[in-house]
């Protein structure tokens, strides 16, 4: 009985796991294979869902992180896509909060154990990240070590601003956490796909031991901003340098003065990136860090709005 593969891409927060998403699914389509997602966002808007085409099942877990608060979801979710869709293969996207092998736990139902085949769990580490892990509270480097632990297979990203002495120490220092996983060192999520194709999930690490992790033991919380108006794009990089170091990640849909379309924006460890989108989207962005002051953040955002309001009605401010 042929079986439906499962792949789960785990790491932090702005490691690359999307963008590692959208090249699998191009693979597959041009393989001719049918496909099916679930992605799991630890706020209650999904961002990256957009980068997930029409063609593809799409099941999405919001509000909270699929191996703790979500995991009665994953049975149910599964069990949909398997029933209606039949698809080739799942990818399972897990928040950047998620500990791989409690996603992996979630997946493994005795209701499924004859139809799916856990390929492995492919973790995406940001190099810059790993060598900065110091700063971090230390219940978040202990997960950011957890994810490179378990993982079937390694990718280390934005390698380019990587030093080779910083390369060699962020290789060395993975491979001794976990000898037995390929660690590839590359920019934005470039690797051999039959690499990960030829993963075969061992299922011999023992996870009796491991902590459920809960997302509010590690401090990490998420906030969904909805802007009303459009904003001044100096103003907006200036909100930006002034953002905590513990803001992790931001993305979403920013309308800037003057354009017609929203700009799809991210900004991960602490630096901002733009895309101009030529539709109209949800202005939508979606913030997750650890013990942020929201109640300031949102305030923030609305003085932007409205200070743009305000310079439109020709007010002094």
């Amino acid at each position: 009985m042929k079986r439906t593969e499962v792949y789960i891409l785990a790491g932090f927060l702005g490691s690359g796991k999307t963008t590692l998403l959208k090249r699998l699914l191009e693979n597959e389509r041009d393989s001719g294979r049918k496909v099916a997602v679930m992605m799991n966002e630890l706020g209650n808007v999904s961002i990256d869902s957009d980068e997930v085409g029409d063609d593809v099942a799409l099941k999405e877990l919001l509000g909270g992180c699929i191996c703790c608060t979500m995991s009665g979801q994953v049975e149910a979710q599964l069990q949909g896509l398997l029933q209606m869709e039949k698809p080739d293969a799942i990818y399972i996207e897990a928040t950047g909060a998620a500990h791989p092998v409690e996603v992996l736990d979630s997946v493994l139902s005795p209701l499924f154990a004859n139809v799916l085949h856990v390929k492995g769990i492919i973790s995406t580490v940001d190099g810059r990240r790993w060598l900065d892990k110091g700063a971090m509270g230390p219940q978040l480097q202990q997960l950011l070590i957890e994810q490179v632990r378990h993982a079937d297979y390694l990718i280390v990203n934005k390698a380019g601003d990587l030093s080779d002495r910083e390369q060699a120490d962020v290789s060395i220092s993975l491979q001794g956490l976990n000898p037995h996983a390929k660690c590839v060192l590359t920019n934005f999520s470039k690797v051999p796909l039959r690499d990960l194709r030829g993963l075969s999930h061992a299922g011999e690490k023992e996870n009796s031991h491991v902590t459920r992790l809960q997302t509010k033991d590690l401090g990490l919380s998420s906030f969904v901003h909805t802007f009303k108006n459009p904003v001044k794009r100096e103003r907006f990089d200036e909100f930006l340098r002034g953002m905590p170091d513990t803001v992790y990640r931001i993305k979403g849909y920013v309308k800037f003065e003057g354009s017609s379309y929203p700009d799809l924006f991210q900004f991960s460890y602490g630096m901002p990136s733009y895309i101009k989108e030529d539709m109209n989207m949800p202005l939508n962005i979606v913030m997750i860090g650890e013990n942020i002051d929201w109640a300031k953040i949102s305030g923030e955002l609305r003085s932007l709005e409205a200070g743009f309001a305000s310079f439109e009605k020709g007010i002094e401010l």
